[in-house]
C-alpha cells in the first residue's frame, strides 16, 4: 500500500525545491531508504516531465569503498561521477542510515582522498554551482534513537517537519532580516562562554526556504574572513566524518581558529582543522528559525535549522555568501540560545537582534516560533 506521506514529500522535492520542468534530467541518489520512496520520487518526476536518473547505495558497501581507496580509484570515481553531474539539471540526494558512526572508523588519509578527488569536484564545485538541488535524510530507527523518540513518532515528526511547513510563508518572514544583514557590518554574539565578534560587510545574505534542504529553516552568511575574534563555546553534540563531538571551543583571532578543544576528541578535532589552511576560517554563519526542531539530534540537517539556534561554519564558503574561504571542510557546529540552553543575545551594529533565542525587533518577530508554526 503506498504511503500518502511518500507522495507528498517525493512532490514537495520535485516541484517545490527543484522546480523540475519537462526535458530536465534529474539524477536521485538514494541512500538506504525504502524502494516505495524512491518509485514515488521516479514518478513525481516523470509526472513534472522530467527524465529521471536514479542510484541506490548501502552505507556500509560505502564504507568499504572509502577504507579501500586510493588515489588513482577515486580520481576514476571522481572524474565519471563529475561527468554524470554535469549531464543532469536537477539533483535529489536522500540519505538514510542505520548507525550514524558508520564512518568512524574510516582512516582520515581515505577520508580525505574521497572528499578531495569525489566530494569536492563532484558535489562543492558541480552540484552544487551547476543544478538546481535538494538533499534530506530519510527517518530510520537510529536517528530515532538519536532523537530520543520511538520510531513511530519520529517518523510523525519527520513528515510533519517536512513536508507540512509553510515554506511560503517561511520565505516571506526571512525578507526584512535579509534586508538588515545586508546592510549590516558588526556582529557581536554573547553568551555561556561565548563572546564574539565579527564583520560581515559587502557579504551576501540567502533566504533558505525548502529549496536546498529539507527541513529547512535558517537565513545564512559569512563572516569576512579575518574579522572573527573572542570564544564560542558551541552547546551541541555534533557527527563528523562518523565521531561525535560534544562541547567544542574554539577560540579566533584575526579570523584564525588559534585553539580549539572537546569533551573527549580534541585530538581529533584538530586533526580536522589541520586538513588544510581554510579549515581553520569560518565559511558559513547561519541564524535558524525551523518552530517545529527544538532540540539536537546529532543530524546536521536537522540541527542546523533549531529554532533559536545559529551555526558557526569552519572551512569552505558558499559562492552565494563568499568570504574567499576555500577548504575541504564543511562542518556545521550549532549553539542554541534559548534559555533553557543557557541564553545569550546577538547584536546588530550594537543593536539586539534576538535575545535567548527570540527576535526582538518587530520587523522580525514574524520569525519566531509562535509566528511560523
Amino acid at each position: 500500500m503506498k504511503d500518502p506521506r511518500f507522495t507528498r514529500l517525493a512532490e514537495l522535492l520535485v516541484k517545490h525545491s527543484t522546480k523540475v520542468q519537462p526535458g530536465d534530467k534529474v539524477l536521485v541518489e538514494a541512500f538506504d531508504i525504502p524502494t516505495d520512496f524512491s518509485v514515488a520520487l521516479i514518478r513525481a518526476i516523470a509526472d513534472a516531465g522530467g527524465e529521471p536518473l536514479i542510484s541506490t547505495y548501502h552505507v556500509p558497501v560505502m564504507r568499504a569503498l572509502y577504507s579501500a581507496a586510493t588515489e588513482t580509484q577515486m580520481q576514476t570515481i571522481g572524474r565519471i561521477e563529475k561527468e554524470r553531474m554535469e549531464s543532469v539539471q536537477c539533483y535529489i540526494g536522500v540519505r538514510g542510515s542505520n548507525n550514524i558512526t558508520e564512518m568512524s572508523d574510516v582512516p582520515k588519509e581515505k577520508m580525505a582522498l574521497y572528499e578531495k578527488h569525489w566530494w569536492n569536484p563532484v558535489h562543492s564545485e558541480t552540484r552544487v554551482k551547476k543544478t538546481r538541488w535538494v538533499v534530506l535524510r530519510w527517518p530510520t530507527p537510529s536517528m530515532a534513537q538519536a532523537a530520543g523518540m520511538s520510531t513511530e513518532a519520529f517518523e510523525d515528526f519527520y513528515f510533519r517537519v517536512c513536508a507540512e511547513v509553510d515554506y511560503a510563508q517561511m520565505e516571506a518572514a526571512q525578507q526584512p532580516l535579509k534586508a538588515l544583514l545586508d546592510k549590516t557590518d558588526r556582529i557581536h554574539i554573547k553568551g555561556q562562554g561565548t563572546d564574539l565578534t565579527f564583520s560581515k560587510k559587502g557579504i551576501n545574505t540567502v533566504i533558505c526556504s525548502g529549496e536546498s534542504n529539507v527541513p529547512d529553516g535558517e537565513c545564512f552568511t559569512c563572516p569576512v574572513r579575518d574579522s572573527v575574534n573572542g570564544v564560542l563555546q558551541y552547546n551541541c553534540e555534533t557527527l563528523y566524518r562518523g565521531t561525535v563531538f560534544n562541547n567544542i571551543r574554539l577560540v579566533f583571532k584575526d579570523g584564525k581558529i588559534v585553539e580549539a578543544t572537546a569533551d573527549s576528541e580534541t585530538a581529533k578535532l584538530n586533526e580536522i582543522l589541520d586538513a588544510d589552511e581554510g579549515a581553520r576560517y569560518i565559511g558559513e554563519w547561519s541564524l535558524a528559525f525551523n518552530p517545529h526542531i527544538m532540540k539536537p539530534m546529532k543530524d546536521i540537517l536537522f540541527d542546523e535549522k533549531i529554532a533559536g539556534s545559529f551555526h558557526f561554519t569552519p572551512g569552505q564558503a558558499y559562492d552565494e555568501a563568499d568570504n574567499g574561504n576555500r577548504s575541504q571542510v564543511h562542518w556545521d557546529m550549532v549553539c542554541i540560545q534559548r534559555p533553557e540552553y543557557g541564553g545569550g543575545e546577538i547584536y546588530f551594529d550594537d543593536v539586539l537582534v534576538r535575545k535567548d533565542g527570540i527576535f526582538v525587533l518587530p520587523e522580525l518577530e514574524g520569525l519566531n516560533p509562535e509566528a511560523l508554526k
